[in-house]
C-alpha cells in the first residue's frame, strides 16, 4: 500500500497555480511588475493588517525587521529556544545579542512569565526587544506580550511563519488574526514550500506603521528610491537616489503569482489540517502518546502537529523504517554550536530541552489522504504499545 514516502509537511500545486505561473512568465514582467502589490494588498486583507511586504523569504522578513527597528551592535533581544534559528539569526546579522527564554510547556511558545522574570531582573532599558514565535501555528496572546513590551518599552515583532490562518481571542473576545498588526509592531511569515502558502521562496513582513512600512519598502531594495517626495533632487524620470545602505531582498513576479493562487484557497488548507489534528488527537487518546494542548479561545494554525513519547529515536527510526518521514522540530537554538560559543549552554532552557528530548513532528499537510494518516496512526500505536 505504501509504496511512496510519506513526508512530514508537503507543497500542494494544483493546476490554478502552474496557469498563474505560467501566464506570468508569459507577460511582461517577471520581477518588480504588478503581482508584487497584488500579492501584499491580498495578503493584507487576508490577514487584516493595513500594510504587507513581500519579500524573498522569511529570514530576510526578520532582518529587515530588525533593520527598519533599528536594531544595532549590542542591543539585548529575546526570542523561544524552540523555533528555527533564523528567529534569532535575524536579529544578530544586526549586531544584537540574543537572550533565550524557556517555553510553556503546554504550547511550546515563549513563556511570558518567565519573560516577565528576566525583564524584573535587570534594570528597565536593558532589552531592546522581544521576538514570540507562533510554534507550529499555536498563535501567541499578543495582547499580553504587548502590555509586557509597553510596560518596558520593548519592540514587538511576532515570528508568524508557521501561523497564516491562525487567531486568539482577546480579553474583549475579539477574533486578532495572526498579523493583524493589532498588537505587534511587525509581523514576518514564509512561503517556504512546506508553509501554509508556497511561493517556492518568499516571506512577508506585515505591519499597521506606515513609517516602518516605508523604511522597509526602502529596505527591500538597496535602499534606493524613485518617490518624488523622497527625492532630494530630481535630475528627469531616469533619476534615483539611493537613501540607506539596502539589500536585494525582492520576490519575483512568477513567485507572487504562485503565492496569490496558493492564498486564494489558504483557508481551505487550514481547515483540512484541523482535520487531521482532530483526527490525530482522537488516536492517540488514552496512550502514552502526548498530543498537542488548544485551548478553546484559539485557532491553531497546525503548521505541524508535534507528539511527545519517551522513546523518541525509537519512534523516529521505526516511522523511517515504515517510509514516514517525521521529522524534529526544532534543535534549541541556544544549544546550536554558534549560540554555546556565545555562552549558552544545557541546562539554561531546561523545558525546552526536555521537550526536545521527547518531540516529534508527524506529517501534516492539506493532500494527506485519509489512508496515508491511517497509516501514520497505526504505526505510532504498534511502536508505543
Amino acid at each position: 500500500m505504501m509504496g511512496n514516502v510519506i513526508p512530514y509537511g508537503r507543497q500542494d500545486i494544483n493546476d490554478q497555480d502552474i496557469t498563474a505561473v505560467v501566464d506570468t512568465l508569459k507577460s511582461d514582467f517577471l520581477t518588480q511588475g504588478p503581482k508584487i502589490a497584488e500579492f501584499e494588498n491580498a495578503f493584507a486583507h487576508y490577514t487584516g493588517a493595513k500594510y504587507a511586504v513581500v519579500l524573498s523569504n522569511g529570514t530576510a522578513a526578520l532582518h529587515l525587521a530588525a533593520l527598519a527597528l533599528r536594531v544595532k551592535e549590542g542591543d539585548k533581544v529575546i526570542t523561544s529556544p524552540i523555533t528555527f534559528a533564523a528567529s534569532a539569526n535575524g536579529f544578530r546579522y544586526c549586531g544584537a545579542e540574543l537572550y533565550f527564554v524557556d517555553i510553556d510547556p503546554r504550547t511550546y511558545n515563549l513563556d511570558i512569565n518567565k519573560l516577565r522574570s528576566l525583564l524584573e531582573s535587570h534594570p528597565k532599558g536593558t532589552f531592546k526587544g522581544v521576538i514570540p514565535v507562533d510554534f507550529a501555528g499555536y498563535p501567541v496572546d499578543l495582547e499580553e506580550f504587548c502590555k509586557l513590551a509597553d510596560e518596558y518599552n520593548l519592540f514587538l515583532v511576532e515570528d508568524a511563519c508557521h501561523a497564516p490562518g491562525g487567531y486568539f481571542k482577546n480579553s474583549k473576545g475579539e477574533q486578532v488574526n495572526c498579523g493583524n498588526g493589532q498588537y505587534a509592531d511587525i509581523s514576518v511569515f514564509s512561503f517556504h514550500p512546506v508553509k501554509h502558502i508556497a511561493a517556492g521562496e518568499g516571506g512577508m513582513i506585515t505591519t499597521n506603521n506606515k513609517e516602518l512600512y516605508d523604511e522597509l519598502i526602502l529596505l527591500r531594495t538597496h535602499g534606493i528610491t524613485k518617490s518624488e517626495d523622497l527625492l532630494t533632487e530630481n535630475h528627469g524620470g531616469w533619476y534615483y537616489e539611493m537613501h540607506n545602505l539596502g539589500y536585494n531582498y525582492r520576490i519575483t513576479d512568477f513567485q507572487a503569482a504562485l503565492g496569490i493562487s496558493q492564498l486564494s484557497r489558504a483557508d481551505k488548507g487550514v481547515e483540512r489540517r484541523l482535520e487531521i489534528a482532530e483526527k490525530y488527537t482522537q488516536a492517540f487518546e488514552g496512550t502514552k502518546v502526548k498530543t498537542p494542548f488548544v485551548e478553546s479561545s484559539v485557532q491553531h494554525a497546525h503548521h505541524l502537529y508535534v507528539i511527545q513519547v519517551e522513546d523518541r529515536k525509537g519512534l523516529y527510526d521505526y516511522l523511517r523504517e515504515n517510509k514516514i518521514l517525521a521529522q524534529v522540530h526544532y534543535i534549541p537554538i541556544h544549544l546550536m554550536p554558534y549560540y554555546k560559543n556565545l555562552g549558552w549552554k544545557e541546562g539554561d532552557c531546561p523545558i525546552a530541552e526536555a521537550y526536545y528530548e521527547h518531540c516529534l513532528s508527524l506529517p501534516m499537510f492539506p493532500t494527506l489522504t485519509v489512508e496515508e494518516q491511517d497509516f501514520v496512526i497505526e504505526k505510532v500505536l504498534e511502536f508505543v504499545k
